[in-house]
């Protein structure tokens, strides 16, 4: 049985493994690379210097590697990598990158994009990531492992989310979020941490615990920033099994940009 439908319309320069399904009316540039056992659906556009992992499934009318929406873009050989076994809904739109960054948006692995999300040009996104419904990400955002962005959440460009971080419904981010923190609101505001997800990552109760006093240290003990991360440098010695997820926490916050929501 044949894997490209009729109708579609691939460049002879792209690189499809033969394993790869296409469907109908779907059109590929000569940049694109596919690895195997991926499946694109039907009236998408792949696009762009754009590789795309192992077994990875594109819904129906996505719009992949087009032109970042930047007016510096010049039309420069900028890239879009995404990783496997990501699912990709309905009408997602993920740009290339630009020169004035990396020159490259990378999407990592076993992901969940829902419809009608947009990941603009050098956004990073970590693995193992949920996206919801029309999230909306602006340009360089950066997205560590395990975060889930709750249905419509935007975030502004050059914002970063650590792992394990949680948006709520609607949320819009305009600062750095850290590890672990759950944002909600507009602007999104910090509301406790993910300790539901954690729990069905396997961390225990007393990692959960130590993450949970963390977030009171930089929250909720009105200490400057900077003496609220010496304080937890000092949780870290008393704390071994949870000390690399403190620690992750305080580099994070150490070095935001933008600085954290408060």
């Amino acid at each position: 049985m044949t894997r490209i439908h009729p109708t579609a319309i691939i460049d002879p320069k792209a690189a499809l493994d033969s394993s790869v399904e296409v469907g109908a009316y779907t059109v590929i540039g000569p940049n694109v690379a596919i690895d195997a056992g991926s499946k694109i659906g039907p009236h998408v556009v792949l696009e762009g210097h754009t590789t795309i992992g192992r077994d990875n499934t594109i819904f129906q009318f996505g719009s992949i590697g087009a032109a970042p929406q930047d007016k510096k873009y010049g039309g420069e050989p900028t890239r879009l990598e995404i990783g496997d076994r990501n699912t990709i809904r309905e009408f997602v739109t993920f740009n290339l990158g630009t020169v004035q960054d990396g020159g490259v948006t990378r999407i990592g692995g076993d992901n969940l994009v829902m419809a009608y999300v947009h990941v603009a040009h050098d956004c990073q996104i970590g693995s193992n990531t949920v996206i919801a419904n029309n999230a909306t990400l602006a340009g360089h955002v950066h997205i560590g492992d395990w975060v889930l962005l709750g249905g419509f959440t935007t975030v502004h460009q050059f914002c970063r989310i650590g792992a394990h971080a949680m948006t709520a419904f609607t949320a819009a981010v305009s600062q750095d979020i850290p590890p672990f923190v759950t944002a909600a609101g507009n602007r999104a505001v910090p509301a406790g941490i993910n300790s539901e997800g954690l729990r069905r990552r396997g961390f225990s109760g007393e990692q959960i615990m130590a993450i949970k006093r963390a977030y009171r240290i930089i929250y909720r003990s009105s200490l400057p920033l900077e003496d609220a991360l010496a304080a937890l440098a000092l949780e870290e010695g008393k704390e071994p099994d949870s000390a690399g997820y403190l620690k992750l926490m305080r580099d994070f916050i150490a070095s935001s940009a933008r600085g954290i929501i408060r």
